[in-house]
């Protein structure tokens, strides 16, 4: 069986702060969704998330689509996604099991025993529009108005979640990198949950969540989120806290909420926010599911 010889983390965008125009740059929409790393060798097809987790089981229908691609072996970044009826790519379908998921494809990194990490982005992307045709499972990202201030327009008119700029001219390299940088409309981060809170009225199972980022070997309390939640979403989360409950709080900066229940920092949840306070808190956040694509370890407050 042909073989891709390596494995491996996938290239992350740096932030940016406002939008810009670089020559040589190109400027893709930014989805929300699961990033996911496919390898195909012959007949065998797997989905690999970004810590590693094989998600082939998942979404048997995305590897289906890869298993008819031409190429013998392939290496393919991408993002499996679900999209709403106005094409806005929404992670809260995901984890809902709602909408159809599809595998948006942004490099082609390995093809037909080539290895093209070296070669240029727009080399890679060339070869991966030569095999890769739209289709009701597979899409190639979108790539918006070559000048980035324009299409952050765009973006944030259709009410996309940002946009991604990216070196036409950089190799494909593990890691945080700033060949390619993100423009975000709306902020919107990873948290990792440390506890809950009592529910109060009319709400069963708990309250809110309590948040924290890493600095270090330290937890440090971010605030906590009672928005977002539905009853469904309430009782299947208090389900997954029951085996993690725990005595001390593993945050190592105080939480002064009455009546916490912490748990075992091993979850990690996506919020949406306005933005941050000056004591370091979340203003207005809201939950918008939890991801098993990263470790809580990982999870640190972005510059």
């Amino acid at each position: 069986m042909p073989k891709v010889p390596f494995r491996l983390s996938p290239m992350l965008a740096a932030r940016a702060d406002k939008p810009f125009t670089k020559p040589s740059w190109i400027f893709e929409e930014k989805y929300d969704g699961v990033r996911i790393l496919s390898y195909k060798e012959g007949e065998q097809v797997s989905l690999m998330s970004r810590n590693r987790i094989d998600r082939s089981d998942r979404y048997p229908h995305v590897v289906a689509a890869i298993e008819k691609l031409a190429p013998a072996t392939l290496a393919l970044d991408g993002e499996i996604v679900a999209f709403d009826s106005n094409q806005i790519s929404r992670f809260q379908l995901l984890q809902r099991g709602e909408g159809h998921p599809q595998y948006v494809v942004f490099d082609c990194l390995y093809a037909n025993g080539r290895d093209l990490r070296s070669e240029p982005l727009s080399a890679r992307r060339e070869t991966l529009e030569s095999f890769v045709k739209p289709s009701s499972v597979l899409l190639i990202a979108k790539r918006l108005d070559s000048d980035g201030n324009k299409a952050f327009e765009v973006a944030s008119q259709r009410g996309l979640e940002g946009i991604l700029g990216k070196n036409s001219s950089s190799p494909y390299r593990e890691g945080r990198s700033t060949d390619w940088l993100k423009i975000r409309t709306h902020l919107e981060e990873e948290f990792v949950v440390g506890g809950f809170t009592e529910p109060a009225g009319s709400r069963q199972h708990f309250g809110a969540l309590l948040l924290g980022v890493y600095s270090g070997a330290e937890l440090i309390y971010t605030g906590k989120v009672g928005a977002g939640f539905d009853e469904r979403t309430l009782r299947s989360l208090r389900q997954r806290f029951e085996p993690l409950i725990r005595k001390r709080s593993p945050f190592s900066t105080e939480v002064s909420e009455r009546g916490a229940t912490f748990i075992h920092p091993k979850l990690v949840a996506q919020i949406a926010y306005t933005e941050w306070t000056k004591d370091g808190k979340l203003r207005h956040p809201v939950f918008l599911g939890l991801r098993d694509d990263k470790d809580p370890a990982d999870v640190t407050r972005e510059a």
